[in-house]
């Protein structure tokens, strides 16, 4: 992991100044090169037009969003990489009108993207939260798995930003 501190709003935009460049860092992030189907991970995948790829057993099209926290967005990449850092810095305790204002978006969707970065938060500490408190030998060892593999899919929001520098 590199490490990349962002100081400001404007240094992270420079570092992720296109779409392009966001999309291919979290490929990078996601798949790591080799392309896999969020549908049927041993399925082929062939690769299509304006950075969408189409799974060969099920047939159905996807992206390097498909199935995260960007899934079905119309919003920019590089907008939601600085609302994650913005959100990320003060400790989810920026509300949707001062968002919106600094990404120069509407107050309705600036509380959808926050809504969604506190759920992706909460989420996990709920999946720290049930492994502390489990009963039962079983529960334990079944929730550390599932835990384990949803921790390799899903990385801390701030490292989604700061593994790569292109």
């Amino acid at each position: 992991m590199l490490d990349i501190n962002f100081e400001n709003k404007e240094s992270l935009l420079q570092t992720f100044s296109t779409e392009e460049k966001c999309i291919a860092h979290l490929e990078a992030l996601r798949w790591n090169g080799k392309v896999i189907s969020p549908f049927d991970n041993t399925s082929v995948v062939y690769s299509c037009k304006t950075n969408t790829y189409k799974c060969k057993n099920s047939g159905k099209y996807f992206n390097v969003k498909t199935g995260t926290l960007f899934h079905n967005t119309k919003v920019d990449l590089q907008k939601w990489f600085v609302a994650i850092w913005i959100v990320s810095l003060q400790n989810k305790r920026i509300n949707s009108v001062a968002l919106c204002k600094e990404l120069g978006i509407t107050q309705k969707t600036a509380w959808y993207i926050i809504k969604r970065i506190r759920h992706y938060l909460n989420s996990k500490n709920d999946t720290f939260e049930k492994k502390n408190n489990a009963t039962s030998v079983s529960n334990v060892v079944s929730e550390i798995n599932t835990s384990e593999i949803e921790e390799k899919e899903k990385l801390p929001l701030l490292q989604w930003l700061q593994l790569l520098k292109k």
